[in-house]
């Protein structure tokens, strides 16, 4: 049990007001409350009461001005620093609901300005010349004359992992993912997810958490499932990812403080930018280059059918591409700004982002979906790891320490800046 500080109980009150402010908008956005498994009575009070999107910005205004005027707090050093970050968590949560109510009446914001709103931070930008260091390198790496996005996607060709292969490779990296991650990070009994394959969604996969420390994975089966995305994938959606992340918030926050505020998770907010910059992180943290080297070739390419001999091959071009990772960002901005229609906008991710053109045309439907959210996983993974590395220095045991207490806590993105 953890010892009570003055006045939370008017910060709990507070806290179930914002999650009927967030299960009253999902009602007006399907997207917008990614997982809830919190009182039952409060979501049957948000369908019951109906509110309009007026009164819900009216309302999130007044909550606003109730944070402010919380007493200030006192007690042992640490509990004041968690609920200092708790008070802060849930301004900044509201000013993102209250932007999203904005978009949902009209108003559409510049790039920038609406990751600022919905997520507390900016990505920064990039010109065509930011990342021709990198396709330079890919070019000569995989050799060839003519069109390199043609000759790249070619080479990518020979490493896509059969379709009567998939769950066999997938179930072996997310074993090995799961391994690695309880070995430093204790999770709780019983958590768990499942896997099910599925078509025709905007993106690559995704992860829907239920709540009792249990999700459920969907990996999307439109486009060929390319090797590498095994590990990327059970990572980023398991373990050490978003699973772990919405388990630990559960059983720490939820289950142990009994801040309510975390059981319902609202997609279009800055929680995203810490869940989807940690899950990408959490793939570096969980497997150094060489370790997963040697897992890939001992485990995965042979359970595909690939030729092991070729894992270096393969992982020195993904090291480059993974340089183009902000191109996906330009070619989002452009769209969103106007400045690119969706042609121009597929055209710039198959050149500088080297991506297929069927590949090209899933991303700007995501970005049609999910607009500006394409911030939180490379900006996001930067500062994930920023923050992580600038106190855990060079101890692989010391930065899982410090990554489970980021899963952990309450954190904001511009909370990793400090």
């Amino acid at each position: 049990m953890h010892t009570a500080i003055p006045m939370a109980e008017s910060e709990n009150a507070a806290a179930e007001t914002y999650v009927r402010l967030v299960l009253a908008l999902g009602r007006h956005d399907a997207n917008f409350v990614d997982a809830y498994y919190g009182p039952p009575a409060l979501r049957q009070e948000a369908e019951r009461a109906a509110w309009p999107l007026a009164d819900i910005n009216k309302r999130a205004a007044v909550l606003e001005v109730d944070l402010r005027r919380l007493p200030a707090l006192t007690g042992a050093p640490a509990d004041v620093e968690l609920h200092t970050l708790r008070r802060a968590y849930l301004a900044r949560q509201l000013n993102a609901l209250r932007a999203r109510v904005s978009m949902l009446q009209g108003k559409r914001y510049p790039f920038d300005e609406e990751s600022r709103e919905l997520y507390d931070a900016v990505a920064p930008q990039n010109t065509e010349a930011s990342f021709q260091t990198a396709i330079d390198a890919i070019s000569t790496r995989i050799g060839g004359t003519g069109d390199l996005p043609a000759r790249y996607a070619a080479f990518r060709q020979a490493f896509v992992i059969p379709p009567d292969r998939l769950d066999a490779v997938f179930t072996a990296a997310i074993a090995e993912c799961r391994r690695r991650t309880r070995e430093y990070l204790p999770l709780p009994e019983g958590e768990s997810f499942t896997v099910a394959y599925v078509k025709d969604k905007p993106w690559s996969a995704y992860n829907w958490y239920k709540g009792n420390y249990t999700s459920l994975i969907e990996v999307n089966t439109d486009l060929p499932v390319f090797i590498d995305r095994a590990i990327d994938l059970a990572c980023h959606e398991g373990y050490p990812g978003h699973h772990v992340y919405n388990t630990l918030l559960e059983q720490h926050l939820v289950k142990e403080r009994g801040w309510v505020e975390f059981s319902v998770y609202p997609l279009f907010s800055p929680q995203s930018l810490i869940a989807e910059g940690t899950a990408n992180y959490g793939i570096q943290v969980a497997f150094s280059d060489a370790d997963r080297r040697a897992f890939e070739r001992s485990t995965l390419f042979p359970l595909a059918g690939l030729d092991p001999a070729r894992v270096d091959e393969y992982y020195d071009v993904q090291a480059q591409a993974k340089q183009l990772s902000y191109a996906g960002n330009e070619a989002a901005r452009g769209y969103l700004d106007g400045r690119m229609d969706a042609a121009r906008a597929a055209d710039w991710l198959v050149r500088y982002a080297m991506n297929t053109p069927a590949q090209a045309a899933q991303r700007v439907k995501f970005f049609d979906t999910y607009r500006s959210y394409v911030i939180n996983y490379n900006l996001g993974e930067d500062m994930a790891r920023a923050w992580v590395e600038k106190r855990a220095g060079g101890d692989p045991a010391k930065r899982w320490q410090v990554f489970g207490e980021l899963l952990s806590s309450p954190r904001l993105p511009s909370n990793l800046k400090e």
